[in-house]
């Protein structure tokens, strides 16, 4: 992911924001909850420096998924900001992962950036329709809006949040400064936002610290969380999400999707196992780590 990052990040602030004032009391406000969903993931399920190691060696590059569901439960879908897939291509996602796996599917570009959610009736419905057919498998839809997507746009958002149904769980992610400088204006979005109970996007990215804005608008949280190579920063990053994700579930956060980047995403995993590692210490979860797989090694008797 290209959004925020630095050539340089000796001199970010790294420190995680304190929470919105309103997070926790609308945490409070959904009520316990003793066992939360949680879902660890990355934004890809192909990367050839993954075969022989946390994939078979030598495994074909359309197995890719088949893999990439035994090692994680959840996917930042990006394919979907492209084209919007078959009927076809949903059946064989669906069936190639196996039960508790969900996609997170990218709105498409031609809604979110083209068309800036305006007369996108038509094609906003033939998506909802098609990633429907994930059924149970379909986690949070992701709205990435564009940074030019300005405040005073909130109405074609709000109408557009009208129209999605409801049977399609949403969140937004927005990066135009001003959503997050304006009081007004924020105190507008995530009104509209929770009127909706549509979540919001968190993203942990050097160089655009303003869009962790640690306001939450459902009882479910939506972090992208973009490293640097498993930097030093990257590892005590996480120790401070797995600090405060400890409180958020404490006061009834519901669900977690959690998705790690990195350049190229060939240490994705690793920082992903550190994380899991780190969430099963702090609250007791147990959440499975993806492994690297054990390949035999051929060597001589004599």
């Amino acid at each position: 992911m290209d959004f925020g990052k630095l050539p340089d990040i000796s001199r970010v602030d790294f420190t995680l924001p304190p929470d919105h004032p309103d997070t926790l009391p609308l945490l409070q406000r959904s009520g316990s909850y003793l066992k939360p969903r949680v879902y660890v993931g990355l934004p890809v399920w192909v990367n050839k420096a993954w075969v022989g190691s946390y994939y078979p060696a030598r495994m074909p590059e359309k197995e890719s998924l088949l893999w990439y569901g035994r090692q994680f439960n959840t996917i930042e879908l990006n394919s979907t900001h492209y084209h919007i897939p078959s009927p076809t291509t949903i059946d064989r996602w669906r069936q190639a992962v196996p039960q508790g796996f969900t996609f997170c599917p990218k709105f498409p570009q031609l809604i979110s950036h083209e068309a800036a959610l305006r007369s996108t009736q038509g094609i906003t419905a033939a998506f909802c329709e098609a990633i429907a057919g994930l059924e149970d498998k379909l986690g949070d839809a992701l709205l990435q809006l564009p940074p030019y997507f300005v405040p005073g746009q909130l109405p074609d958002l709000e109408a557009f949040l009208q129209f999605v149904p409801e049977s399609i769980p949403l969140t937004v992610e927005l990066r135009h400064p001003d959503w997050y400088v304006d009081n007004v204006a924020s105190l507008a979005l995530f009104d509209v936002l929770e009127k909706y109970k549509a979540g919001t996007v968190l993203t942990d990215v050097a160089g655009r610290r303003d869009v962790l804005h640690m306001r939450l608008t459902t009882p479910s949280a939506m972090i992208r969380f973009v490293g640097n190579g498993l930097h030093p920063t990257d590892y005590s990053r996480i120790d401070a999400w797995v600090a405060r994700l400890k409180a958020w579930f404490e006061n009834g956060l519901q669900q977690l999707y959690f998705f790690v980047h990195e350049p190229d995403n060939t240490a994705s995993p690793e920082l992903a196992t550190y994380l899991i590692d780190q969430l099963n210490k702090a609250c007791g979860f147990d959440l499975k780590p993806p492994r690297k797989l054990v390949h035999p090694v051929q060597g001589e008797l004599f």
